[in-house]
């Protein structure tokens, strides 16, 4: 997603064509970076807009979108095929208004300069909405929401400025939607994704029984999951293991092996074997206690916390080998020293400072 395009609109007031050119040089920087990692295995995975895997937003603001929404409603108003308006509102495609022709070069047949489609169809009037709302005008802001079928609430009238644009682009514009589109129709499942990512996740043989029910996404291989997180639970003190499960069908009460992310294959440092008390599923701000999850889905264990620091792998099969621990692409650069201001308090201090390095992948503590 690129973000903060809000920013192009209201503080470096650009227009559409000066955006096109940032946007342009931002996905390319992008595609070359991910050019030197992709491999044949993985497949296409390019950002190119025309096919709807690259949105653009404010994060901050909560909108987003992709060309696949304006392309559903220019298909319509031109009567064309939703794939070739796709293709028609990226790249040097310009709309010339007094002809009705499209060109693939910015003059008309009279020598007339004319706008590129994506300035023309989606800059244009998302700038248009932003600046109407942000300088008050509200006869213009209200004629623009009508046309877009959206009617402001008795809250938003009461709201003004970047208040009342926040609002209005996010229901028009919702990030979640367009973030949620983008994963169903872009992200391979699960069953897709393992054929090739095993071999990059699993530490053990290729060709062993866990590499093999991981590739095939097996619910009922031999378990395997990938602990990613520390999660805290209202449970004082308590955390919910949160990951993902490869292979195998997970279940409160199993019996299993919690392999650590300094436990090495063959030996029994950081390696305990538990039953795993309840499996969770979580659901945003709620938890749901289920009685199994199956491979590809996440899932959070209670009961395992006190034998995972930060990350882990956990499996029931006695020979089972590691997933390989995550590489972050930031370090941590800060350094505080904290102590208490009474010294009885030391122990929770440092029971606090656990607590946060369990909960963080990057904090490290260190006590002195």
């Amino acid at each position: 997603m690129v973000n903060k395009i809000d920013r192009n609109i209201l503080e470096l007031k650009l227009d559409g064509e000066a955006m096109y050119q940032n946007f342009v040089r931002v996905v390319d920087q992008v595609n070359v970076i991910i050019s030197t990692y992709q491999s044949d295995d993985m497949g296409e995975l390019l950002c190119e807009p025309d096919r709807g895997n690259v949105a653009f937003g404010s994060g901050k603001e909560q909108w987003a979108f992709t060309l696949t929404k304006f392309a559903r409603l220019y298909s319509k108003k031109f009567n064309t095929d939703f794939d070739k308006m796709m293709t028609k509102l990226w790249g040097d495609n310009f709309f010339c208004s007094e002809t009705k022709k499209w060109k693939k070069e910015g003059v008309n047949d009279e020598g007339k300069t004319i706008r590129r489609a994506f300035a023309q169809f989606i800059m244009d009037p998302i700038c248009k909405l932003c600046n109407a709302i942000i300088e008050g005008r509200k006869d213009d802001y209200e004629k623009m929401l009508n046309a877009l079928g959206l009617k402001i609430t008795g809250e938003e009238k009461m709201l003004e400025g970047k208040h009342l644009l926040k609002s209005v682009m996010s229901r028009w514009l919702s990030a979640a939607d367009t973030l949620l589109e983008m994963m169903v129709l872009h992200l391979p499942s699960p069953r897709t994704a393992q054929k090739y990512r095993t071999a990059y996740l699993y530490e053990g043989p290729a060709e062993d029984e866990i590499a093999k029910s991981m590739r095939n996404c097996d619910p009922k291989g031999p378990l395997m999951i990938y602990i990613s997180k520390m999660v805290p639970s209202p449970d004082k003190g308590r955390f919910f293991a949160f990951g993902r499960i490869f292979s195998g069908t997970v279940s409160s009460g199993q019996k299993v092996r919690i392999m650590g992310s300094q436990y090495k294959n063959g030996s029994k440092y950081d390696l305990h074997e538990k039953n795993i008390q309840r499996t969770v599923l979580m659901m945003g701000r709620t938890v749901e206690f289920i009685s199994d999850v199956p491979c590809g889905n996440t899932v959070a264990l209670v009961g395992v916390d006190q034998y995972i620091i930060k990350t882990g792998t956990i499996s029931d099969h006695p020979e089972a080998h590691t997933i390989r621990s995550m590489k972050y692409s930031v370090s941590p650069v800060v350094r505080v020293a904290v102590s208490p201001k009474n010294a009885a308090d030391l122990p929770k201090l440092v029971e606090g400072l656990k607590r946060l390095a369990k909960s963080d992948p990057l904090v490290v503590c260190t006590i002195e």
